[in-house]
């Protein structure tokens, strides 16, 4: 028997591949770090090293090798100050993209789930990174969402906010069309529902698309309680919603163009308030809603318990002052309170505030036409709403007929428990719908 090696011809290698393999070498086996890319334009290299990056430059070599070395002063991972939960996980984002994105990854263990780079801003150059599931979320979504990313000119991008103005189908509307959290599990729960994550650098909130006023008006919370307990919150909810955007036009309509709606006694009782009042009640309104705005700036701008004492102190002895002076009635203090309760109610900041908009809107319409104002106004509100669109997605869905024959209706103003959701939901329009057999 011959040895193994007899018969073998010896190649002399050229120096294209000593070159190849030098370059192989040192990219896969000497290097311990995970993340090694190659750059070959000079622009790379300058964004990667004023990135925190480590480039590596080979003699003889016309491209780079980027090393991933970035460190900087962080934020720890700490607990969500404007979403709090009484049950579930404490842990919520920070400003570090990396940090955020190893958050979800925690939660999403499949080899599915990608993450697609962007790099936005001519100055500031700003990570920003994609994430869904492959064979969930829909490529329609996908290919818009990197489109748009794409096509952003401009020169920095600071918060996520920003981010999202640009991106949004109709930017002119009050109305949020981008849903922002700070959890990961939220950004988790979205993910696996077939939507898109949006984590932007510098920032802890990150955009999930697409979003509609079910989505909005959803609490993580929701899926952490008990079926029965958390359908009574989400009606709750939407009572909330309506009592912030329609009480003030309401009281305003009723004592000044059409009180033969109340029963005779409390009609009585009203009129009997509003003797001493020097002032139309359209006039009441806005001088409390806009006092009640002042204390909700005021305190939002001081920190700590100052800023909830300052809301609370201040609004008690504001509103007891100005009935003991006869500016306002006592009715309309009360009508007030409840209207800024409602709206603390609502989970989803934007769309509170999209609502507290445009409830001066209908406060002037219930002045000049009263209910019929009120009536006018509203349904401008729903025009409005059902024009909107999310990703090419209605934003009133599945309201408006998306998702209402396949059950998404189960886990909007109602929660079914949680063995009956088999499926995701029809406005994500996933490539698989079935969750669960």
């Amino acid at each position: 028997m011959l040895p193994l090696m007899i018969g073998v011809r010896e190649v002399e290698p050229t120096p294209l591949q000593v070159k190849k393999d030098i370059l192989k070498t040192i990219t896969t086996r000497s290097l311990p770090i995970t993340e090694i890319s190659e750059v070959q334009e000079i622009d790379e290299v300058i964004d990667a090293i004023l990135s925190g990056e480590t480039v590596l430059f080979l003699d003889g070599y016309a491209s780079a090798i980027k090393l991933s070395s970035r460190g900087w002063p962080n934020r720890g991972i700490e607990e969500s100050s404007s979403e709090t939960a009484y049950r579930g996980p404490r842990d919520a984002f920070n400003e570090t993209l990396k940090f955020n994105i190893s958050l979800i990854r925690r939660r999403i263990k499949d080899p599915k789930l990608k993450v697609k780079m962007h790099m936005v801003g001519r100055r500031s150059k700003t990570d920003v990174a994609i994430m869904y599931i492959e064979d969930i979320a829909n490529d329609m979504f996908i290919d818009e969402v990197n489109k748009r990313l794409d096509n952003i000119d401009v020169d920095a991008i600071i918060e996520s906010s920003i981010l999202e103005e640009f991106i949004q189908d109709n930017p002119y509307s009050p109305f949020p069309q981008i849903e922002n959290t700070e959890r990961p599990d939220a950004a988790a729960s979205s993910i696996y529902e077939g939507r898109i994550v949006i984590v932007v650098d510098n920032t802890p909130s990150v955009l999930i698309i697409p979003a509609t006023i079910g989505t909005l008006m959803q609490s993580t919370e929701d899926y952490y309680s008990r079926w029965p307990i958390a359908t009574i919150v989400r009606v709750i909810r939407y009572i909330a919603a309506f009592v912030a955007v329609a009480a003030p036009a309401l009281y305003i309509s009723v004592t000044s163009f059409d009180p033969g709606v109340l029963p005779t006694r409390l009609a009585f009782y009203v009129s009997g308030t509003r003797v001493n009042v020097p002032f139309p009640s359209v006039i009441e309104a806005l001088l409390m809603e806009i006092t009640i705005e002042f204390l909700r700036e005021a305190g939002s701008r001081i920190s700590g318990p100052i800023g909830t004492t300052i809301g609370i102190v201040g609004g008690l002895i504001i509103g007891q002052a100005a009935v003991e002076a006869g500016i306002v009635s006592p009715l309309m203090i009360i009508i007030v309170a409840i209207t800024a309760i409602a709206t603390f109610t609502l989970p989803s900041y934007e769309f509170a505030a999209a609502l507290r908009f445009y409830r001066f809107v209908l406060i002037l319409f219930a002045a000049v036409l009263g209910l019929y104002g009120v009536m006018l106004g509203f349904i401008i509100l729903m025009t409005h709403v059902v024009k909107l669109n999310s990703f090419g997605i209605p934003f009133s869905s599945p309201y408006t007929g998306l998702g209402l024959t396949s059950g998404d209706i189960k886990d909007t103003l109602i929660r079914v428990p949680i063995r009956n959701l088999k499926y995701r939901p029809k406005f994500t329009l996933p490539k698989n719908r079935k969750r669960m057999k």
